[in-house]
């Protein structure tokens, strides 16, 4: 398979500045010969666990490996993407969750209109993904500004909106596993199963330039050992520069209990008491799981004093989610999860499931006053209908709050997680006095014990390591294990940080010191909609200096489109 989609490229500055600002960079190592060299820069999940980035270029090809949103306060501000958006021709999606390809709109609001490279299933799911990202957005924004009009504020506009959701979705080439992909000259890439989410993936990068090849192994986010309906992480043999993420570097999760039976003493004593479970979860990936455990309780009798209780899945995208994992058998489950299907079970669904797509449906959960399980996004408690299941059930001693994934801190799951008594919800102050409960060893995300299997799977030592998709003190720790125990070099590099990947020296240093920055929420100023036209002409100039040796009477046609569209605005 060849997609050909290389040109003539121009270097320009971007304006992320809604989201990135722009560091102070000081040059060191060789300098570019002739202005270019092959080199990748981090500009995001450096030393910090969401909003993974990756920048890297060659000759007159540029390309990231993944684009996503970042989720929770910041320790440092990330570099900005270092050239205008209109000129990057790939990227390349590791899979679909929101901190790995959640910026992706943004990046066509801003010019981009290269393509986008992923599995099969993760364009699935990004099809759903980022239309509910972008419908969060929007009625965020547009509640912030009720407010704003009533207190005579200036108003926000969303980040990103629906229509550049539905543009960035266009540009997805769904791709197979396994498959060597030659993307253009120079640039080849191949994807192999990461075990955390249906359709996740590492991503193998072979780049070449003046006769040199360099590979380049991104884990992308590694999952857990032995988990239900997807399959184990493969291994990457050999490369020169592996980036692999540390979430869980430091510490190794505690041995699996029996989930469907923790489970049920959880609902048991939250029923008895006659409150609700309230479950925040990924609509994609855990709510899957957490259907597959309630299945178990009810077909094993798990559960004998509440045989028929209901579930709810109060997530439309958790919905659609759901039948995207039906359609994507063959490919992503294990054989666990086969074998059920073989002799005619589902192995997430179950009497008693129930399912609210309206915002209607979704009320009338909390006006039924029976127990049940409500499952609901966001995982983190940041944005979506959980928040509302929470306003209605924090305050109840007799309901409990179950997390059963990580959570970055300072969001709203972490802090209820580390005991804080009062939440804002709203603008209503609501006081905790539910139960909250952690259950342990639920996580997407492979071990420090499973990390360091991944990486010691390479045959030979790559050049270097960098460990990235972390936080600063456990991607420093993992990286001193990779180091020292490994015996492979590793290094946890800032944002901003850039290496030659011909010699492997560091080209460019990132800021290291620690900022005071706002948490970014899902909107921005109204001004940036003047951003966005500037940003506009950014790319038309852009475009302008790819036409260099058109013919002359197409060159005369486009000059004359563009004055005549300056003269239609220029008052």
């Amino acid at each position: 398979m060849t997609y050909a989609h290389c040109g003539e490229k121009v270097h320009k500055k971007n304006t992320w500045n809604e989201l990135c600002q722009p560091v102070n960079c000081m040059r060191t190592g060789r300098q570019e010969s002739g202005g270019r060299i092959m080199k990748i820069q981090f500009l995001g999940a450096d030393r910090e666990v969401t909003g993974s980035c990756h920048y890297v270029s060659f000759g007159e090809t540029h390309f990231l490996v993944d684009c996503g949103m970042e989720q929770g306060p910041d320790l440092y501000v990330n570099q900005e993407i270092p050239v205008n958006p209109a000129t990057i021709d790939y990227v390349f999606v590791t899979h679909a969750h929101i901190d790995h390809s959640g910026l992706l709109p943004l990046l066509y609001n801003h010019g981009f209109r290269g393509r986008i490279f992923a599995t099969k299933a993760t364009c699935e799911l990004c099809n759903i993904m980022l239309k509910d990202s972008a419908h969060i957005q929007e009625f965020e924004a547009e509640w912030r500004n009720r407010k704003a009009r009533r207190a005579g504020k200036p108003e926000v506009t969303p980040m990103y909106n629906m229509e550049d959701a539905q543009g960035v979705l266009e540009h997805f080439v769904p791709c197979e596993y396994h498959d060597r992909i030659e993307i253009c000259e120079g640039l080849t890439i191949r994807f192999v199963d990461a075990g955390h989410l249906l359709g996740s993936s590492s991503i193998e990068i072979w780049v070449t330039e003046d006769d040199k090849t360099v590979k380049l192994a991104f884990s992308g986010d590694i999952g857990n050992h032995n988990r239900p309906l997807i399959k184990n992480p493969e291994f990457i043999k050999d490369a020169d520069y592996v980036i692999m993420e540390s979430t869980y570097g430091n510490r190794n999760h505690e041995a699996p209990p029996d989930y469907a039976v923790e489970l049920a003493k959880v609902i048991n004593a939250t029923f008895t008491k006659g409150g609700n479970l309230v479950i925040p979860a990924f609509s994609v990936g855990r709510t899957q799981e957490m259907l597959y455990y309630m299945r178990r309780i009810k077909t094993e009798g798990l559960l004998p004093e509440y045989p028929n209780f209901e579930v709810y899945i109060d997530s439309p995208l958790a919905v659609e989610a759901t039948n995207i994992f039906h359609e994507n058998v063959a490919d992503c489950f294990n054989d666990d999860a086969l074998e059920l299907i073989r002799s005619g079970v589902n192995p997430i669904r179950f009497d008693g499931l129930r399912v609210a797509v309206t915002s209607d449906e979704s009320k009338m959960i909390n006006v039924n006053a029976k127990s049940k399980v409500i499952i609901s996004a966001s995982g983190m408690c940041e944005a979506g209908r959980i928040r509302h299941h929470l306003k209605h059930n924090l305050w109840r001693a007799d309901s409990t709050i179950l997390f059963v994934g990580y959570q970055v801190p300072g969001t709203l799951g972490h802090s209820l997680l580390n005991g804080v008594q009062k939440v804002k919800l709203f603008g209503e102050e609501i006081h905790v006095k539910a139960t909250i409960v952690n259950l342990p060893g639920i996580s997407g995300h492979a071990d420090r014990d499973h990390l360091t299997e991944w990486i010691s799977a390479f045959e030979k030592p790559p050049k270097k390591v960098f460990i990235v998709h972390g936080e600063e003190s456990t991607a420093v720790e993992f990286a001193e294990h990779v180091t020292s125990d490994v015996g492979f070099p590793a290094v946890a590099p800032y944002s901003g940080d850039e290496y030659d990947l011909i010699t492997g020296e560091q080209t460019a240093q990132g800021s290291h010191e620690l900022v005071e920055k706002k948490k970014q929420g899902v909107y921005r100023a109204s001004s940036g909609v003047f951003d966005r036209l500037m940003i506009a002409g950014e790319r038309l100039i852009a475009v302008i200096k790819k036409c260099q040796g058109m013919a002359n009477k197409d060159l005369a046609k486009f000059a004359d489109q563009i004055n005549a569209l300056c003269d239609k605005w220029d008052r």
